[in-house]
């Protein structure tokens, strides 16, 4: 069982502006994100906000425009940061807010800070402009950015005491990340190619003829394009269903964040199973009143209900 501290002592002034920060950032950068973590109770809210801001500062520089080199060692600072925090050597007076805010949470809830390392690893594949021959490989790099996360957070959000199959749950935590990255894998694949990442993998492409990749708004000549997201939405859509699974073994409020942040990456599954085209010709994303609406279904414990009655069935 997993369990995270629910009430907390005050926070110092610089704890509490160093989270401000970390707020903010997740505020304008995450907006899939900030929906679902609106819904937790505030120290779990404030952790989350921290695992944002830190692992944003990593996505930052594998995304950025820095040279390779630079990229490598600004990547190595930033480990050398996380092992100052795993080893307690933040004071709250430091100037690096994420860092305070990021040692603080880890001191109230057992996160396993360890992901965060992965994350640095899965990054560096980027830098090296690593591709993928089969989903095994994929699955591999999507651990280290998303499945990583979900463990994570798990951390932050703790297992309901005596819920039964509480033991699986990092590992469905880790399913759901890999369901998230590969939807954005699906509904990024042009802009990802325009910079020259392919993440799909090769066998995949080769597959359905999409091996010349996706650099406009019109798939490869002759090749089954609307086949292969056809088929990664199948894949995504099992990796939803399993980890679905976790929600029941979470109490109501964090059931209701990874309710509503996975709800909304489903609904933006289904828009690209609808118009796969879509995906080549622009950005696809979900209207602010729609994500509202994932994030109310959340909090009503729908999604967790039905994840319930499911499992109910198939031990009968």
């Amino acid at each position: 069982m997993i369990r995270t501290v629910e009430s907390q002592p005050p926070a110092s002034a610089p704890v509490l502006a160093a989270y401000s920060y970390c707020e903010a950032v997740t505020g304008q950068q995450a907006r899939n994100f900030a929906y679902g973590i609106r819904l937790l109770p505030t120290p779990k809210r404030r952790a989350m906000s921290a695992l944002y801001a830190f692992s944003r500062r990593v996505d930052d520089i594998g995304d950025g425009p820095l040279a390779h080199d630079v990229k490598v060692t600004r990547l190595e600072d930033t480990r050398a940061l996380l092992t100052r925090i795993r080893d307690g050597a933040v004071d709250e007076d430091d100037t690096d807010p994420v860092a305070v805010a990021l040692a603080h949470a880890a001191e109230h809830f057992p996160i396993p800070l360890g992901g965060l390392d992965e994350l640095i690893d899965g990054v560096q594949m980027d830098t090296r402009g690593e591709t993928y021959e089969t989903w095994d490989d994929l699955k591999v790099y999507c651990r280290c950015v998303a499945g990583a996360i979900g463990r994570l957070s798990l951390g932050v959000f703790g297992t309901e005491p005596g819920a039964r199959g509480a033991e699986r749950a990092p590992e469905y935590a880790d399913t759901l990340g890999l369901a998230l990255q590969l939807t954005n894998i699906l509904r990024d694949v042009r802009e990802d190619a325009e910079g020259g990442r392919t993440y799909l993998p090769a066998d995949d492409l080769a597959k359905f003829g999409c091996s010349a990749g996706f650099d406009g708004p019109t798939p490869p000549e002759g090749s089954d394009f609307a086949g292969l997201v056809h088929f990664e939405v199948r894949r995504a859509r099992a990796l939803f269903a399993e980890g679905y699974r976790l929600l029941p073994l979470l109490d109501r409020r964090s059931g209701a964040c990874v309710a509503a942040m996975a709800g909304i990456y489903r609904r933006l599954l289904d828009r690209i199973e609808r118009d796969p085209g879509a995906v080549l010709r622009g950005r696809v994303s979900l209207p602010g009143r729609e994500k509202a609406y994932v994030a109310v279904r959340g909090l009503s414990g729908l999604d967790t209900r039905h994840v319930t009655r499911r499992t109910v069935r198939r031990r009968a």
